[in-house]
């Protein structure tokens, strides 16, 4: 609502406004505009209440920290703060990251959610997945969204335009290589895309891939404030140790 391009609904003649969202929280600051333009809040509960309730599935949280590569780092010192936070996201050691955690999670359903086009149509190639970016039409969309939703696919690799209004009910995993800087909104309707209740109370599994020491780990911070205000506990762990582990 408090976006430009929504405030005008506002304005539409009405006896009654009621507002609906998961999220109430702008990097702009502007979520206290909601209430002006609609009304006053009149209800809340903690993500994890309903958890408890059953109403969404039970969720892991986990940040993975990879380091740059050798080779990057002097064109990441000498970036400017931008160009600093695009280097650690598209950082290519997450795809070997990637290919583990498929494996480990090779019978579930899995969603990899990043920011930048040329990184998702690298990555769908090396894993051999199908892709949803803005420029896929809405045909093409849907029948992917259907044949994962059948089980024919269990792997979509998928931009922003996921973080929005899509149903797939049995994605379990969601693994994240990229994102909007420091949204917390985002995070969580990232989260919430793998929160659907499991017909057999399996637990969702949700992974950030962040680039340690860098601009990128900076912002995951702000981004995983939301959640963990509503409950949640991010697991932080090295990739070295990760590898380890699953080795």
């Amino acid at each position: 609502m408090p976006a430009p391009v929504f405030r005008f609904t506002a304005e539409l003649q009405s006896r009654r406004r009621l507002g609906l969202t998961a999220t109430l929280v702008r990097e702009d600051g502007l979520e206290r505009d909601v209430f002006s333009l609609v009304g006053p809040k009149r209800y809340d509960v903690p993500w994890r209440e309903l958890e408890s309730r059953g109403w969404i599935a039970s969720a892991e949280c986990c940040e993975i920290r990879i380091p740059l590569p050798q080779e990057q780092r002097l064109e990441y010192a000498v970036a400017g703060g931008r160009a600093k936070f695009r280097i650690a996201s598209e950082n290519v050691l997450k795809l070997d990251m990637i290919k583990l955690l498929l494996k480990k999670h090779e019978m579930d359903q899995i969603l990899i959610i990043g920011q930048y086009i040329e990184q998702i149509e690298i990555l769908a190639a090396e894993v051999r997945a199908p892709v949803i970016m803005g420029k896929t039409p809405s045909e093409e969309r849907d029948k992917l969204y259907e044949l994962f939703r059948q089980g024919h696919h269990k792997l979509l690799v998928v931009s922003k335009v996921a973080n929005f209004a899509i149903n797939l009910p049995d994605a379990n995993v969601a693994i994240q290589i990229s994102g909007t800087y420091g949204s917390r909104q985002e995070e969580a309707q990232r989260l919430g895309r793998i929160l659907r209740p499991k017909t057999d109370g399996s637990m969702a599994h949700f992974y950030t891939l962040v680039t340690s020491n860098t601009r990128e780990q900076e912002f995951a911070r702000n981004r995983q404030l939301f959640l963990t205000e509503q409950g949640y506990r991010y697991t932080t762990r090295d990739a070295a140790e990760v590898y380890k582990e699953e080795s």
